[in-house]
């Protein structure tokens, strides 16, 4: 008798073995996508740049990046408000507004984008792509006014994988992007989201929001474009900092990674016969 519970204790101890293989077995198939994951975006903090503030237009001003509309590299949060590029300075506390303005979580230069004047996308080209594979391109953004202007303002950052840089359909009024990936007002030539509208007070911050959409290639290199909305009269501006572009993964379930794992322990365990009549 005492070497049956001593044959069972044994057996329960090496099943616990067992299932513990399979946890760890599905814990780190489920980080492995992840854990190698090397951005296809060159420059997406910004920090390649001319050195100081610039339109985003200049040669030089960002490295790898290029723009077709009232865009601007700021070099910092402190810089953003006191240093003007072309008239272009932001309400926060060092401009006049205790709004909480401040840099993003990704730090350093960052981008200010137009959302009423002269609105065009910012662009980089992405080579390397797979047609027809999904793309999950991240980043900050946040919502911010022009100082010296006053009035609420609507703002939302739209974001397009495609053959050429995002613009709107209509130029005259910009209606509103539509919110969430329903870019209804965007002229994407492949594949767009919009983030959620935001309602934005007189001279207010938003605080910086990070966003993750997933897009689909059309064939091994397309244009990357990030395209500013914002209501009409009352400067508004969208900013950018942080950009990422991976291959997405599907999500694994865990109960088959996890079962998986319990068979394999256990197919080890039968190799040592330990199931045996």
């Amino acid at each position: 008798m005492y070497g049956t519970f001593k044959n069972c204790a044994a057996s329960i101890q090496l099943f616990k073995t067992a299932a513990l293989a399979g946890v760890s077995a599905a814990a780190l198939l489920m980080l492995a996508p992840t854990a190698h994951a090397t951005s296809l975006v060159t420059n997406g903090s910004f920090e390649a740049n001319a050195g100081s503030s610039c339109s985003l237009g200049t040669s030089g001003c960002a490295t790898d990046w290029g723009s077709s509309g009232y865009n601007f590299l700021f070099i910092n949060a402190n810089s953003a408000q006191t240093t003007p590029i072309d008239t272009v300075a932001l309400w926060g506390p060092l401009s006049g507004s205790a709004n909480g303005f401040g840099p993003s979580p990704d730090g350093g230069a960052f981008i200010g984008l137009d959302g009423d004047f002269a609105s065009g996308p910012v662009t980089q080209t992405i080579s390397g792509l797979t047609a027809g594979d999904t793309y999950a391109v991240s980043f900050y953004w946040a919502a911010a006014q022009q100082s010296g202007f006053n009035g609420p303002t609507v703002q939302a950052m739209n974001v397009c994988l495609g053959s050429t840089g995002e613009t709107y359909f209509n130029t005259g009024s910009q209606p509103l992007s539509g919110g969430n990936n329903n870019p209804s007002n965007i002229n994407c030539s492949g594949s767009g989201a919009s983030t959620a509208n935001f309602d934005l007070a007189s001279h207010a911050f938003s605080g910086w929001e990070y966003e993750t959409v997933d897009l689909t290639a059309n064939s091994s290199s397309e244009v990357l474009s990030f395209l500013a909305y914002g209501n009409l009269q009352v400067p508004p501006f969208a900013l950018l900092d942080g950009v990422s572009m991976v291959q997405a993964t599907p999500e694994p379930s865990t109960l088959p990674l996890l079962l998986t794992g319990l068979m394999g322990g256990l197919g080890a365990l039968r190799s040592k016969k330990w199931l045996r009549r």
